[in-house]
């Protein structure tokens, strides 16, 4: 009878380590209390997803693109927070026309290189538009990678970053 009763104990607490070691495996990637989130690219007008990426809380991102008017690359960095983007800079190498002349209160002007940046930043989205370059690409980092949104939406498209809870699909 006392053997019964240990192997059951046993065969308990090895269920246990199994269901404890799935359930690691299941969430290694989410530190206590963040957040399942993707960030998700939309056709602006249809709604159409054409991609998303693992983006929890603090995930950082940027969009670069050569600027229509005074043809300097500009690069918007942003970060995932509570579900919502919210810029933290933009580098860009030249002023000019449709470039930010004035810093707003709790901005800064740092210089790197031949470039500038601007943090302080206190704007959320809850959908970032952009159109896609038809003469430039705008490319989205994220993730250590680099998507050319041209070639993964078309020229001229009207797109939408969102934040999506849950899962990618």
């Amino acid at each position: 009878m006392k053997q019964r009763l240990g192997l059951v104990c046993n065969l308990f607490l090895a269920a246990l380590v199994v269901a404890g070691g799935a359930f690691f495996i299941k969430n290694r990637g989410n530190k206590t209390g963040e957040k399942s989130a993707f960030l998700g690219l939309f056709d602006a007008e249809t709604g159409k997803e054409y991609g998303a990426w693992e983006a929890p809380e603090g995930t950082e991102f940027a969009v670069e693109f050569i600027h229509s008017v005074n043809r300097s690359p500009v690069r918007e960095m942003f970060r995932i927070e509570e579900y919502t983007i919210r810029q933290s800079a933009v580098r860009f190498s030249s002023f000019g026309a449709g470039m930010q002349s004035t810093l707003e209160e709790g901005q800064k002007l740092i210089r790197d290189g031949d470039a500038m940046i601007i943090t302080g930043y206190t704007r959320t989205f809850a959908s970032l538009d952009y159109i896609v370059g038809t003469v430039s690409d705008h490319v989205l980092f994220i993730n250590d990678e680099q998507i050319s949104l041209r070639e993964m939406c078309g020229r001229n498209a009207r797109v939408a970053f969102r934040v999506k809870k849950g899962s990618k699909k």
